[in-house]
């Protein structure tokens, strides 16, 4: 019989290692089964506040987290896992335990985002004898009793508008705006932005609501068409665009400049009326001297994130003080940009819809829009009207211009220089100020360059990112477009009354410009191809090119810039 002796102390060293073998086994089977509290934290902003399960996971755009995809997979997975390991029984899910807003928090919440007169309104239902008060009827002996809307009657259409149905037209209305400037006349007025179904509205009154008065006051309203016949669509059962007028009497005991807290729009004076819009009056201590105006965006697939970057960018490089946009609908990616520059308060952004029977469907309004070209410049009147009214006391000049376009000082380096000679140079001509200041539109197409290069691009400009496009296009058109023809324009805020894209509808007075010569300054219009009614005549602009790096003149500050930003929105993460 064979016997094998093994020394103790190499049994004890077998047995230790089983040991540690063991506890190394166990402990990494816990590591791969245990939830990820880092990945938990990082979703629930570093596990400040918990939402629960109502917390978007992939994206949190207000605070800027990213999360990506498997994170979130993983995440779910092992909470799955420790679910399982604990009695269900005791476990108590994650939601939203908030306490409900009550009614005048949701009031006050909604009062900056659409165009009801909460305070004002809020103010009325405390004394209810205000509801109902006499009104004599001016120049006659007859009097009527007219109420104050309720706020819960109100005629509302596609979120963002209320309508006025009158005997023969539709009336929707957007925005009401106080107007005072001295070039109007002694009274000051109220503006409303409205589509009317009709080339010839019907008369209308006004009903003027006031904090201190306890009746409202009553005006007729005139109108102001901000259209063209020529331009088509002239025709009833089309929605045209207009600027409603209800001048506002003096009333004795109070202030000329009193602004009316709300407005209602009405067929009979006596009525009582289905919208009450309230009367937007900003008015800051200080005057800055130039905004952005850019109409609806539709990008709802089209990722322009990175171009809007640069083009923000270089726009407060040149001297905006602020760009005001208005959103039909966005790709994420446009979103999160816009809500970074919202937060910076770089950006104002408005969500808009479109009024009346109009689609507002996601993706078929954008096919709408592209096949009705009309109705989609009569829609565009709105917010560029908006953005005017809203803006007449804290900016000197309006700049209504596309994310494809910038206005380009050519021998200044920003706006304010520019406008200061411009400003010079126009009343050594004549010797009052414009309503606006005029720039040659000019095409930096994507495909042009010289030479062999032309028609190509292929070569990209040396130290400069590939993903910066202004800067990277630097070939225009030789040709300009001609005088008067696709301009974008320096509004005056003191003299104008409706804007069109190109150029002032109404004015104070008579609608007089400056134009700007190309040697100064000149619009760059950053396209893929001419524009539509220009298609034929483009091979004209494709074949005289020329060199122009104007914009080299910010190339270190805007790459500086606008990679900055983009680090910082994430989207250098490794995909």
């Amino acid at each position: 019989m064979i016997h094998y002796l093994v020394p103790t102390r190499a049994y004890k060293r077998l047995i230790y290692f089983v040991f540690i073998w063991t506890c190394v086994c166990f402990l990494v089977f816990r590591l791969a089964t245990r939830p990820n509290d880092a990945s938990l934290d990082y979703m629930d902003g570093h596990a400040a506040q918990v939402r629960g399960l109502l917390q978007k996971l992939p994206l949190d755009y207000a605070s800027g987290f990213l999360v990506t995809l498997t994170t979130a997979k993983t995440t779910t997975a092992a909470i799955k896992s420790d679910i399982s390991a604990k009695d269900i029984l005791n476990v108590e899910p994650q939601v939203d335990n908030s306490p409900p807003l009550n009614e005048n928090e949701i009031l006050t919440s909604l009062a900056n985002d659409s165009n009801l007169p909460l305070t004002y309104w809020a103010k009325i239902k405390k004394n209810q004898n205000l509801m109902t008060k006499q009104v004599l009827n001016n120049g006659s002996n007859r009097s009527c009793k007219v109420e104050f809307p309720n706020l819960y009657e109100l005629d509302y259409n596609n979120i963002y508008w209320q309508r006025m149905s009158a005997t023969n037209a539709t009336f929707y209305l957007y925005g009401a705006y106080f107007d005072d400037r001295w070039r109007g006349g002694p009274l000051a007025t109220v503006r409303i932005l409205a589509m009317v179904d009709r080339v010839s509205p019907p008369p209308t009154t006004c009903q003027l609501w006031f904090d201190k008065i306890p009746v409202p006051i009553i005006s007729p309203a005139t109108y102001v068409y901000g259209w063209y016949s020529k331009w088509g669509n002239y025709k009833d059962g089309l929605l045209q665009p207009y600027i409603i007028t209800c001048k506002v009497p003096r009333i004795k005991g109070f202030p000329k400049e009193l602004a009316p807290d709300s407005v209602s729009l009405v067929e009979d004076k006596c009525s009582k009326a289905t919208n009450n819009l309230k009367v937007f009056n900003n008015r800051p201590k200080t005057k800055q001297d130039f905004a952005v105006c850019v109409k609806g965006l539709d990008f709802l697939h089209e990722d322009l994130s990175v171009r809007l970057v640069e083009w923000i960018e270089l726009l407060q490089i040149l001297g905006a003080k602020k760009v005001f946009l208005y959103n039909l609908e966005t790709h994420p990616n446009i979103s999160k940009v816009l809500e970074y520059y919202k937060q910076k308060n770089v950006v104002d952004l408005t969500p808009i819809t479109l009024p009346g029977n109009q689609p507002n469907l996601p993706g078929f309004r954008h096919l709408y829009l592209k096949n009705k070209l009309t109705h989609k410049r009569q829609n565009e009147l709105i917010p560029y009207n908006d953005c005017l009214y809203r803006n007449l006391y804290s900016y000197d000049y309006l700049a209504l211009l596309d994310i494809d376009e910038i206005i380009m000082p050519i021998t200044h380096n920003n706006w304010s220089s520019l406008m200061n000679e411009v400003q010079k140079l126009s009343l050594a001509e004549k010797n009052y100020t414009r309503a606006s200041y005029n720039l040659r539109n000019v095409y930096f197409l994507d495909d042009l360059g010289v030479g062999e290069e032309q028609l190509k691009h292929t070569e990209h400009e040396v130290g400069i990112p590939r993903y910066l496009h202004m800067l990277q296009h630097v070939y225009r058109s030789r040709n300009y477009t001609k005088p008067g023809q696709y301009v974008k324009c320096f509004h005056n805020t003191e003299r104008v009354v409706s804007l069109h894209n190109h150029f002032p509808l109404n004015c104070f007075g008579s609608c007089t410009t400056y134009s700007i010569s190309p040697e100064s300054a000149h619009l760059q219009h950053y396209r893929k191809d001419c524009v539509g009614p220009l298609k034929n005549s483009c091979k004209d602009f494709r074949a005289y090119t020329t060199r122009d790096t104007t914009i080299f003149k910010y190339k270190e500050e805007l790459i500086n810039r606008t990679t900055s930003v983009l680090n910082q929105l994430g989207f250098f993460q490794n995909k």
